[in-house]
């Protein structure tokens, strides 16, 4: 009877199985609203938990050198107070980096594009001057008096009122937009901060619930799963925020060495774009040699090409031993991640799915290793070229040569034997 309660069970699993595939692929647009619509709902919750893994690591820091701090919510309260403020003083230093410097660049724009139209103007003045034949045939193909002044007019009134519509359209969504932004982002800092007072009693109704409804195997596999998420997110996000001050370190040095412009600006901007792995520097090169070629485009050239030589140097020895090394990812893992994570749930996706990736790939290689251990694989059949294998392969090719050249000299001694017969007789 025990048996058939768990085949059925089994059975229950696989139906339910089959019928969600079945509809996720019968109803692609609707899965994809569910997702959607799902996305949406839990995302300022997720973006809290990320904000408190953030946070989580410097806290830590903090409680440890408040020892001397007997109560121990009140060491908690100071540590995340000093934390915040930390977070404050970092985020209010970017942003008097980057705000006087946008502002520059601004004000800059107007005399650089005025010069551009200046030098326009007089090009195509010195070229009608010099082809009398092109402006005679512009004076002759757009005569004034065959303009309809009436429709122009009416023409420009309807698309005056239209831009206005569309304008108060836009702003109305913009706000709604900000609106809706600003209340995910208070949602998500006060579950953050709930979260880091409250993390040992999460914790543990976390495991209350695990140990009520699981087996007690499967629950101590459910914490070693959670246990290892943790230790790999706080090693993703420590190592992530070490490259991204390294690579705009770097940013600086070499600005300043070729003598660029806007270094504070260009710097911290490919930092902060850099927290997006991979392809988030990319969008900062962009940002950066525009405002760059504004100023002078022969810079601008030598930008990219440093660019590529520093984004060469990150990709291929700080990122894997900063970061890969933390969280025990390949490149390529690495890069597959980002591009799942991007798909599914866009810029947050690609800064989360690193570290989940990095949690199952470990699963699954121990998973591997204990079937390996209970088949009792030879350890040499699962090298590139296995020694044993390789010792085969050549006893086996040196058998096949002698038996050839003894099939040779037996068909020698045959051919000898048939050229003799007709003398015997």
């Amino acid at each position: 009877m025990e048996l058939d309660k768990k085949n059925f069970k089994r059975l229950l699993a696989v139906v339910c199985t089959g019928i969600i595939l079945y509809w996720l692929l019968n109803e692609p647009q609707l899965a994809s609203g569910v997702w959607s619509f799902g996305i949406r709902t839990l995302s300022p919750f997720i973006v809290g938990a990320v904000i408190a893994f953030i946070l989580n690591v410097p806290m830590r820091f903090f409680e440890r050198h408040l020892k001397f701090i007997q109560k121990t919510g009140l060491r908690r309260s100071v540590a995340l107070l000093l934390t915040l403020v930390c977070g404050a003083l970092v985020i209010t230093a970017v942003f008097s980096l980057l705000i006087p410097q946008l502002a520059k660049t601004i004000a800059s724009l107007y005399p650089a594009i005025s010069a551009f139209l200046k030098e326009v103007e007089a090009w195509v003045n010195r070229t009608l001057a010099e082809n009398p034949q092109l402006m005679q045939w512009i004076q002759e193909n757009t005569e004034l008096s065959k303009l309809d002044w009436a429709g122009l007019v009416q023409q420009g009134l309807t698309l005056v009122g239209n831009s206005l519509s569309a304008i108060l359209t836009t702003a109305l969504t913009a706000i709604g937009g900000l609106v809706g932004v600003l209340m995910d982002a208070f949602i998500a800092i006060v579950f953050a901060v709930y979260a880091l007072f409250q993390k040992e009693v999460l914790a543990r109704q976390g495991r209350k619930l695990a140990y009520a409804f699981l087996k007690e195997s499967h629950a101590d596999y459910v914490v070693k799963v959670l246990r290892l998420s943790n230790a790999t997110f706080s090693n993703f996000l420590s190592g992530q925020c070490i490259e991204v001050c390294i690579l705009g370190g770097l940013f600086a040095v070499a600005m300043a060495i070729f003598r660029m412009p806007y270094i504070p600006l260009i710097s911290v901007l490919v930092a902060v774009t850099a927290f997006i792995p991979v392809v988030g520097a990319w969008a900062g090169c962009i940002i950066g040699a525009f405002l760059i070629l504004i100023s002078d485009p022969v810079q601008a050239f030598w930008f990219v090409i440093m660019f590529l030589v520093i984004q060469q140097i990150e990709g291929n020895m700080i990122y894997p031993k900063v970061v890969g090394t933390s969280i025990g990812l390949s490149g390529m893992w690495v890069l597959f991640a980002i591009g799942i994570g991007g798909e599914l749930m866009g810029v947050l996706g690609m800064f989360l799915m690193i570290p989940v990736v990095s949690v199952l790939y470990t699963l699954l290689r121990e998973w591997t290793h204990n079937r390996l251990d209970k088949r009792d694989v030879a350890e040499d059949k699962l090298r590139e070229q296995p020694p044993a294998l390789v010792s085969r392969f050549k006893q086996k090719r040196q058998q096949s040569k002698a038996k050839r050249e003894m099939m040779k000299g037996l068909k020698a001694m045959e051919n000898l034997t048939h050229k003799h017969k007709p003398e015997d007789k």
